[in-house]
């Protein structure tokens, strides 16, 4: 059975769209080929992929777009955050003008969070925007970079620097490709679902931390059931904020100084990962500024440690590293950085202002040995 959940973008009904989050009944993701020619039936479709999911279902995906009567081709690139730059970008767009692609076709990006980010970014700037299909194959990209418009590419200075709203028209989950994840990728992805529990609702945190073996088994019905609750927490918050002026950044606790681990180990540590890291830092410097109980970092941590994600700083990075890996993120404003914080479990708070002495004050306070219990 197919679920739906919509998008709904403030003003502009227009560019509201459907998320669908399956699986097809064969197993396949022929759902998603037969609507997407449904919805666009005399455009040519251009497969934007990486070489891993080339070969694990970009060549099946094209041959049932093909079924479908729909002109379309693969291109693709090198698997990694390595791949995510200008440079791909620009192999990307050259592909498709030699190919002869125009303002109807249509940009299909099939894979992770990074042929998503870029592939929405090209559809985004050619011919000043064409139409852009995600069909996300990690966990990661299903419960959140698939949905909300954000695309883009790295900066050798950070991450994300350069993109662009770009809303998708329409995104298909389908849950059985979560199958072929490694379970490294497959846990990477769980630090984005806690962050949902942890920052907007107590309830799936509480489910999460109820189900955690069940979720490392990978219960279809179960992740299903999560994917489709952070879709809908997604949707509610781009509903009320599009373009992150204010209330979306909610969704960034974790990622202040996720993204400087990720930075300073050079993407060698995965964003999720990353992410998990970034959340024990950042309830950590709650706690010291007295924002969050000490019971509420206690369990965060015990539920990405059930859960097989790191909590700890690598410690081959001094605090100040740290820090001076903060400095270049969007959200920095003069001297200080807006920081998106937790005040309980299920609730965020968003625009802490600190500065570099405070974060490192902040950093250094933290006590790696001390043993806590609920």
């Amino acid at each position: 059975m197919i679920n739906k959940v919509k998008v709904n973008i403030p003003n502009n009904d227009k560019k509201s769209y459907y998320i669908h989050i399956g699986p097809s009944a064969d197993g396949s993701l022929s759902y998603t080929a037969a609507d997407i020619a449904k919805r666009f039936p005399r455009s040519k479709c251009f497969i934007i992929t990486d070489t891993n999911v080339e070969k694990l279902y970009a060549r099946e995906f094209n041959k049932l777009i093909a079924g479908q009567g729909i002109a379309s081709e693969i291109i693709s690139f090198p698997y990694g955050e390595k791949s995510k730059t200008r440079k791909t970008k620009e192999y990307i767009e050259n592909q498709l003008i030699k190919s002869g692609a125009n303002r109807n076709s249509v940009i299909i990006a099939l894979g992770g969070g990074v042929v998503g980010d870029i592939a929405g970014f090209v559809a985004a700037t050619l011919f000043r925007g064409v139409p852009f299909i995600q069909i996300p194959t990690t966990l990661l990209a299903q419960v959140d970079s698939s949905v909300g418009g954000k695309v883009g590419v790295n900066h050798p200075l950070g991450k994300n620097l350069i993109g662009a709203f770009y809303q998708p028209d329409a995104v298909y989950i389908d849950v059985s490709t979560l199958t072929t994840l490694s379970d490294a990728e497959y846990r990477n992805g769980l630090a984005e679902v806690v962050k949902y529990g942890a920052a907007l609702d107590i309830k799936l945190f509480e489910l999460l931390a109820r189900n955690a073996d069940k979720i490392l088994s990978r219960d279809t019905k179960l992740l299903k059931n999560i994917i489709e609750r952070c879709c809908e927490l997604k949707a509610e918050v781009v509903n009320k904020d599009e373009k992150e002026k204010s209330y979306r950044r909610i969704l960034n606790f974790g990622h202040t100084i996720g993204h400087a681990v990720e930075k300073l180990s050079h993407y060698k540590i995965p964003h999720g990962a990353a992410v998990s890291i970034g959340m024990v830092a950042e309830a950590e410097m709650a706690f010291r500024l007295k924002i969050l109980d000490r019971k509420s970092v206690v369990k965060l941590k015990m539920l990405l440690t059930h859960l097989g994600l790191p909590i700890d700083l690598p410690k081959n990075y001094s605090v100040p590293d740290y820090v001076k890996a903060t400095q270049t993120d969007k959200k920095a404003v003069e001297d200080k950085i807006l920081y998106t914080l937790i005040d309980k479990i299920g609730s965020g708070v968003i625009d802490v202002p600190l500065t570099s002495d405070d974060v490192e004050a902040l950093l250094i306070s933290r006590n790696y040995s001390a043993k806590f219990r609920l």
